[in-house]
C-alpha cells in the first residue's frame, strides 16, 4: 500500500516543518510506502502530476483549505482515496466531505491506523460501510502519554527552517473570541510526561521551535521541563501568552534553558479592545514592561497583533507601529481580524449579519478580498488601507535600523539572524502591500519595482 501526504500552501505559507507529516509517519504501519510533499516547497501541477496513491491525506487548515481541496479533487479523479483532517475540517467536516472519502476531526493521531486498515481493506469512503465512518472522531480527548517520536526523515528539505518542532502540552483555557485553538485540541490542559518530552529533545538537533499555543500558561510544568533542559543546551523559541511573563523567575527559567525569541500575541496596544475580545490576560500597560525584561535575559521578542478589533479606530494602526518601533520589537506580524469557522467570532459576525463573505476561505487570495466582514468603526478600506500602512512602516529600512536593540544581550546567532529576519518580512510587506499572491507572482514575473 503506498500512502502520500500533502501540506497545501497558501500566500502565508511559511518554512517551518510540518510536525503533523512526522507525527503521522510515526503512527504508520512500517510495511506502508510513505512519501510526503510541501506544496509550499515543491509546489504541486495538478494538470501534469499523474500520479495516483492508494491513499492521500491532506491537512487542510482555513487559509489552505481553497488549495487543499483542488489538490484533493485531483487526487480522487485520479482514483487515489483521500482522508482530509485539520483544524478547519474539524469545525467543517460535512464541507470536507465534498472533497474527500473521510475526515478525521480533531487529532489524528489515535486514529491514523483506523483510517489505514479502512482504506487498505477497501472499506474507506463506502456510503453503506457499517466499519469505517465517514468521520473519524474521538469521544474524549486522549491523553498525551507514550506518543511515539515523529519519524522527522521526511522533513529534510534545506529549505526549512533549521528548527525541529516538538509540541509539549495541548488545549487552552483562554477565551479568546477570535482564536480557533479551543475547537481543536480543546479547553482543558493536557501535558506530555517531561520525561518523554526530553527523550525526544535528545533525538533533535540544537536548535528547537516549540510548537505549543503557550509554553508558559501552566507555570508548574513549564518549570520542571525548562529545569531539565539545561542540560541538553538546545537553544529554542516559541510562543507564550502575556499571562506569566511579568514574573522575572519565570523568565530567567526560559533563558537558562535557551529561550532565544518568544512568538507574543500582544493583538493591541488599547486595554479597552484586547479586554472586549477577551484576553483577558493581556494588559497593554505592562507590555514595555515585559519585552524589556525579555530583552534583559536575551529573549527576543517577535509581536503579533489584530487589526479590525471591535473598538479599533483610526490611530490604532500608527499607534501600534510605534509602541513596536519604540519597544524595539524583533520583528512584528500584523493580521486583519479573521472570523475562522468554529469560533464565536464567526458565530457573532454572522448572526449580527457583519460577514461580507460567508465562506471566505474559497477565495484563492485572502490578502485580495479581506476584510470579510464590516469592522464597527472603520470601513473595509479604512482597515485595509491602515493595515498596508503598518507593514510599510514596520518594515521600512528606517525602521529595521531604529529597532535594532544594540542593549540586547544576543548570541551571535541572533545578531546574524536580525538582519535576514527583517529583510525577509520586508519582502513579506511587499507581498501584502501588492495585494496577495497572485499579484505579488505577477509583480516578481514581470520585474516591476515595488519598494516601500
Amino acid at each position: 500500500m503506498r500512502i502520500h501526504l500533502v501540506a497545501p500552501s497558501n500566500e502565508d505559507s511559511t518554512y517551518i516543518k510540518p510536525l503533523w507529516v512526522a507525527t503521522l509517519a510515526a503512527h504508520t504501519p512500517p510495511d506502508v510506502e510513505l512519501t510526503f510533499r510541501d506544496d509550499g516547497i515543491e509546489p504541486i501541477d495538478l494538470q501534469a502530476e499523474t500520479d495516483a496513491p492508494d491513499l492521500v491525506g491532506i491537512s487542510v487548515n482555513s487559509k489552505t483549505a481553497s488549495r487543499a481541496y483542488a489538490i484533493a479533487d485531483a487526487y480522487r479523479a485520479r482514483g487515489s482515496k483521500v482522508v482530509l483532517g485539520g483544524i478547519h475540517v474539524t469545525a467543517l467536516p460535512d464541507e470536507g466531505l465534498e472533497h474527500a472519502d473521510a475526515v478525521v476531526a480533531g487529532e489524528a493521531e489515535w486514529l491514523w491506523q483506523r483510517v489505514v486498515d479502512d482504506a487498505r481493506a477497501g472499506r474507506l469512503g463506502r456510503a453503506r460501510s457499517l466499519t469505517a465512518p465517514r468521520v473519524y472522531k474521538h469521544q474524549t480527548w486522549p491523553e498525551l502519554v507514550g506518543l511515539p517520536t515523529p519519524r522527522r526523515e521526511l522533513l529534510k528539505s534545506v529549505r526549512y527552517v533549521p528548527f525541529d518542532v516538538v509540541q509539549t502540552t495541548r488545549g487552552c483555557p483562554f477565551p479568546c473570541e477570535f482564536c480557533s485553538v479551543s475547537t481543536y485540541n480543546g479547553t482543558t490542559f493536557r501535558f506530555r510526561p517531561v520525561r518523554e518530552v526530553l527523550f525526544e529533545l535528545e533525538q533533535c538537533g540544537p536548535r528547537i521551535l516549540f510548537g505549543d499555543d503557550n509554553v508558559m500558561v501552566h507555570v508548574k510544568y513549564s518549570r520542571e521541563l525548562f529545569d531539565a533542559m539545561v542540560p541538553l543546551k538546545k537553544h529554542w523559541v516559541g510562543q507564550a501568552s502575556l499571562a506569566a511573563l511579568d514574573r522575572v523567575d519565570n523568565v530567567e527559567v526560559m533563558a537558562r534553558s535557551g529561550c532565544k525569541a518568544l512568538f507574543i500575541g500582544f493583538e493591541s496596544v488599547d486595554d479597552l479592545t484586547v479586554n472586549n475580545a477577551g484576553k483577558h490576560q493581556n494588559k497593554p500597560r505592562k507590555y514595555v514592561d515585559v519585552v524589556r525584561k525579555l530583552a534583559d535575559h536575551g529573549i527576543a521578542v517577535w509581536g503579533s497583533f489584530i487589526f479590525g478589533l471591535d473598538d479599533d479606530r483610526g490611530e490604532s494602526f500608527e499607534k501600534t507601529v510605534q509602541f513596536c518601533v519604540d519597544s524595539k520589537l524583533t520583528m512584528a506580524l500584523f493580521a486583519l481580524l479573521t472570523p475562522y469557522p468554529g469560533t464565536r467570532l464567526y458565530k457573532r459576525l454572522l448572526a449580527e449579519r457583519r460577514l461580507t463573505k460567508d465562506r471566505w476561505w474559497l477565495s484563492p487570495d485572502h490578502d485580495t478580498d479581506a476584510p470579510f466582514y464590516e469592522p464597527k468603526h472603520l470601513s473595509r478600506t479604512q482597515l485595509r488601507d491602515g493595515w498596508i500602512r503598518a507593514w510599510r512602516a514596520m518594515y521600512s529600512y528606517g525602521s529595521i535600523a531604529r529597532r535594532y536593540d544594540f542593549g540586547l544581550d544576543r548570541s551571535w546567532i541572533q545578531n546574524l539572524a536580525y538582519w535576514p529576519i527583517n529583510l525577509m518580512m520586508h519582502e513579506l510587506a511587499e507581498r501584502k502591500i501588492a495585494g496577495g499572491d497572485r499579484a505579488w507572482r505577477k509583480h516578481r514575473a514581470l520585474d516591476v519595482p515595488f519598494g516601500l
